[in-house]
């Protein structure tokens, strides 16, 4: 087992339209007016970007991000990531009723030589903070739904 790969898959429902949510989550340069833990995004290209994330524990994790799918029919955000982390990530929308499922997906390794070494030992404290990460993004992104078109264009 390679204790520095680390898959997670988290469903959201939200009371929001899946258009509504959609349009949020493909403009990630704006992450960081609603999910805390996503402190920068930079963009270098049209479909690249840097970003940094820090969440519950004293570390940052900087990755180069690369728009690998962008389907809107089928609901699909994707990228690759290189960095801190290597590997993927996805965010599936659909529609659920008169609301919206969301489906992230990650599959990645990390590479931060610090949380290498402390694979082992501190995994479950790596996961406990993704899963702290994945709540307030929730709730982020669901005040920022909320606050409709005067909360920047949704």
């Amino acid at each position: 087992m390679d204790w520095s790969r680390y898959r997670f898959r988290t469903t959201w429902r939200l009371g929001a339209r899946r258009d509504a949510v959609y349009a949020v989550l493909e403009r990630p340069d704006e992450y960081p007016l609603w999910w805390r833990q996503v402190r920068e995004v930079r963009r270098t290209g049209e479909t690249t970007g840097t970003l940094r994330f820090r969440s519950m524990l004293p570390y940052d994790l900087v990755v180069d991000a690369r728009e690998s799918r962008h389907d809107e029919a089928a609901g699909v955000l994707e990228v690759t990531m290189t960095g801190d982390l290597e590997g993927w990530v996805r965010w599936t929308v659909t529609a659920d009723g008169g609301g919206t499922r969301l489906l992230f997906e990650e599959d990645v390794v990390v590479r931060k030589p610090l949380m290498r070494r402390l694979a082992v030992p501190c995994r479950p404290f790596f996961r406990a903070n993704h899963a702290l990460m994945m709540r307030q993004g929730r709730q982020g992104l669901r005040d920022r739904l909320a606050a409709g078109p005067a909360g920047n264009g949704v």
